[in-house]
């Protein structure tokens, strides 16, 4: 019996060791040295991109403008997100943030999508921004975020940021990840390749066929 109850009581340590630990490994591992930039253009990469060798490594590697240019939010949604992530910020290799700036027409939307790398913080910096999750108990949160205000959406979470101010809205995204992931539900659906198969649609969705052909033509070309 005393053995049992140590068996029991060395696996209840483990398991709260483990749960213990468990936040500490959900963003991006630290790095173990003090930059590592993207060598974007190696032929092989290993959940991420390996360091460029040190002695090449200049000032302009730790920097980026690819904010600056002016975005279009000319598109069936009024949304433009420029995104500040690896692939576009090789400084940002192994630190484990990034950042996106979304533009937002009167009455745009930035379509229910999640990130099944990194929790999400907004920070409006012009207008008025209806922002909602949902969680896996179909739970809805939301709130109008104005200017210089904050709303955190957690990692993984259905979510959406909708313009509900009189003119244009601008927000940072900041992610505790270098590549967040982007998966939006729609496109998931509607636009992939090869075409998800129709009866998965009408059966999800319980519409015939005609509709469903009806709702993939608006995705065309997304």
């Amino acid at each position: 019996m005393a053995s049992s109850r140590s068996a029991m009581l060395q696996l209840l340590l483990v398991v709260a060791t483990a749960l213990a630990a468990a936040p500490c490994v959900l963003s991006d591992p630290s790095p173990l040295q003090d930059f590592c930039v993207a060598d974007l253009k190696a032929a092989a990469t290993v959940d991420g991109f390996p360091c460029k060798p040190a002695s090449t490594v200049v000032d302009d590697d730790f920097f980026s403008a690819v904010m600056v240019a002016p975005p279009s939010t000319k598109n069936p949604f009024g949304v433009n997100s420029t995104r500040a992530t690896v692939s576009a910020f090789p400084g940002l290799n192994t630190l484990g943030v990034s950042i996106t700036r979304t533009d937002l027409a009167p009455g745009g939307i930035n379509p229910p999508h999640s990130h099944p790398r990194g929790s999400e913080l907004v920070l409006v910096v012009k207008g008025e921004v209806l922002v909602g999750f949902t969680t896996s108990s179909n739970l809805l949160y939301s709130k109008v975020v104005k200017e210089n205000e904050l709303f955190i959406v957690p990692r993984g979470l259905q979510h959406y940021q909708l313009n509900v101010g009189t003119g244009d809205a601008v927000f940072m995204a900041m992610f505790d990840a270098q590549s967040p992931g982007l998966v939006v539900p729609t496109l998931g659906l509607f636009a992939t390749k090869p075409a998800m198969p129709m009866e998965v649609l009408t059966k999800t969705f319980l519409l015939g066929a005609d509709d469903i052909d009806v709702m993939k033509s608006k995705f065309v070309g997304f």
